[in-house]
């Protein structure tokens, strides 16, 4: 599964719908039905590692959250868990071809929203430009 180009957060795939919350009837008429399932974690994108101009730290690892444009709104991930789920050819005990490592948002990278995680095993480096999973918990709200 391709994760695509980094850069493309402003396309019209990555548009959020409003929802709105019908109390009794609403004055514009019916709201449309919501299909699908509500989703828990917020796409992101691994970008690559942290490196300095000659060397390369893959103990670290860059992530592009979608609709996350400034550092201040990158802080409201710090702390929240992230998962890089894979597909393998060799089912597990349960029977599931799937595999995640998980990891965690440890700070900001940089003032345009990008973030620092560290994974409990290193991405590969075949995960650049694919998706991660950051959830929404631990929550401090």
């Amino acid at each position: 599964m391709p994760g695509g180009n980094p850069h493309h957060f402003g396309s019209a795939r990555f548009q959020v719908r409003k929802r709105t919350k019908n109390f009794g009837v609403d004055p514009q008429g019916p709201t449309p039905k919501r299909t699908g399932f509500l989703r828990l974690y917020v796409k992101g994108i691994f970008t690559g590692f942290k490196r300095g101009l000659r060397n390369q730290e893959e103990h670290t690892a860059l992530l592009r959250l979608e609709n996350v444009n400034t550092k201040e709104d990158a802080r409201f991930y710090l702390g929240k868990r992230v998962a890089y789920v894979y597909k393998v050819n060799k089912k597990n005990a349960e029977g599931s071809k799937f595999r995640v490592t998980w990891g965690k948002v440890t700070r900001t990278h940089g003032s345009t929203g990008a973030v620092r995680a560290k994974f409990a095993k290193n991405l590969p480096p075949a995960a650049m430009g694919q998706r991660v999973r950051v959830m929404l918990y631990p929550s401090t709200v």
